[in-house]
């Protein structure tokens, strides 16, 4: 697809479910691929960049089937991978290309990392630095510590390195890079950031050590294989969140779906802008904890998003910055500089977009001043390439007069492969099961003001 369409939506009546978590996904398959025989994935992301984490481990000697969508069987081969015969494509996938080096930096050959063109503008020097002194080889072959790169494997030590940023992608790459050092290798992040790679070496028996920010992995350890299952992917929802919650009288229920703590801040988020927002937890046995949430709308009201809670709400600021649009009063949203190095300038891009629909905003240098409820007028817009801008804006379409036309989408396939039929189910919802309350729990409890 091109060009998406989109026209104000009736309100917003569903239940529905999303697909396998993107970020588990790919540490779900880089682990198994590691570990000392098979192991089944049930769930798995079908988005482009997962893939391209699969593509790769295979390109690197394991086997993995796919006996039907969303189940994977992963043929781990102790640690042990084989040369690649050719470039590894990383596609899009910053996620697929950090990990990967660290993985890449223990072994026994030399590799090179490539991706397409807005992955080799992101910044890779977070990751080779710390790999660096772990005593990696690695080099950035591109201008400005970007990809390609180039990593000839070498014997590695552990070291103890505290994070410049707040990143769950710099932090598992040197965990995984932990696993073939010499010794312990200990991480400390200032700010908490997605704890699925922490949680998933616990499930494969891989030795941790978490205290006070401090996450710690033993060295010439092997994953021991374990079947797996990936809930849905929460970053996915947070569109029909927000969708729902906008729409006075709005109801929405999502099922199985992912509610790892360092993931949920958007449910308190809108529970501060004034959804009410419900969850239960279906199973606590679960590593990665899943279950229902609901949402029913409400005039929204601004707010302010800064500070701790925003590397975890890194991949929602863009659909929180459309509610900012449809809420009365000035959202701000502050210490988000992440945003300018993502799959495009994702401040740039919202404000543009924003301004074409309408809305008053102030561009800051790490972050945005949304000035809401200025009415929205449908208008032609860019997804300057990024999923996520393509999806915030086709939900902003949803409340905008007229039509709203966003170019170039091809790239919602990275992360959400099923996103434009869910968009026509929200505008035609005869299709739709009609979600009935299911929950009486109170409002979110641990995000509210």
């Amino acid at each position: 697809m091109d060009d998406l369409r989109i026209k104000r939506a009736p309100r917003i009546e569903a239940e529905i479910t999303v697909s396998g978590d993107k970020s588990i996904s790919h540490r779900a398959v880089l682990i198994a691929s590691l570990a000392n025989g098979p192991c089944v994935l049930r769930g798995f992301s079908r988005s482009a960049d997962c893939m391209n984490t699969v593509v790769a481990m295979r390109a690197l000697g394991i086997t993995i089937e796919q006996p039907e969508p969303g189940t994977l069987i992963v043929h781990g081969k102790r640690r042990k991978l084989t040369a690649p015969k050719d470039l590894i494509d990383c596609g899009n996938s910053g996620t697929t290309m950090r990990l990967l080096a660290g993985i890449l930096a223990g072994q026994s050959f030399t590799s090179r990392l490539v991706g397409d063109g807005s992955l080799s503008r992101r910044p890779m020097g977070r990751i080779i630095d710390p790999l660096r002194l772990m005593g990696a080889h690695i080099t950035a072959e591109g201008k400005e510590d970007t990809a390609p790169l180039k990593i000839t494997g070498s014997p590695l030590r552990g070291i103890k390195y505290t994070l410049p940023v707040a990143s769950a992608q710099l932090k598992s790459a040197l965990l995984f890079a932990g696993l073939f050092a010499q010794g312990k290798t200990t991480v400390e992040e200032p700010v908490p950031t997605r704890n699925h790679t922490e949680l998933m070496f616990d499930y494969f028996l891989v030795r941790t050590q978490r205290d006070n920010g401090r996450i710690s992995v033993f060295g010439d350890l092997v994953p021991e294989s374990r079947d797996f299952s990936i809930p849905g992917d929460l970053s996915s929802a947070a569109f029909w969140l927000v969708a729902a919650a906008a729409q006075p009288g709005g109801h929405l229920l999502v099922r199985q779906v992912g509610l790892n703590e360092t993931r949920t801040a958007i449910l308190g988020v809108l529970v501060r802008m004034g959804a009410q927002v419900r969850e239960a937890i279906d199973d606590i046995d679960q590593v990665e904890p899943r279950g229902t949430l609901e949402v029913t709308g409400a005039p929204l009201k601004a707010t302010v998003i800064q500070g701790k809670e925003i590397p975890q709400l890194i991949d929602e600021l863009p659909i929180l910055a459309v509610a900012g649009a449809l809420a009365s009063g000035t959202t701000i949203i502050r210490h988000a500089q992440e945003l300018r190095v993502k799959e495009t300038d994702r401040i740039a891009a919202i404000a543009h977009n924003l301004r074409s629909m309408g809305a008053q905003v102030v561009e800051l240098d790490d972050g945005l001043e949304i000035h809401g409820r200025a009415p929205l007028h449908g208008a032609r817009l860019s997804s300057f390439g990024d999923h996520r801008i393509a999806m915030a804006f086709a939900v902003a379409g949803m409340f905008a007069e007229g039509e709203t036309v966003i170019q170039d989408v091809g790239c919602v396939a990275t992360s959400y492969p099923g996103f434009e039929k869910m968009l026509n189910e929200f505008a035609n919802p005869k299709g739709f099961r009609t979600a009935t309350p299911v929950i009486s729990s109170l409002a979110h409890p641990r995000h509210g003001e």
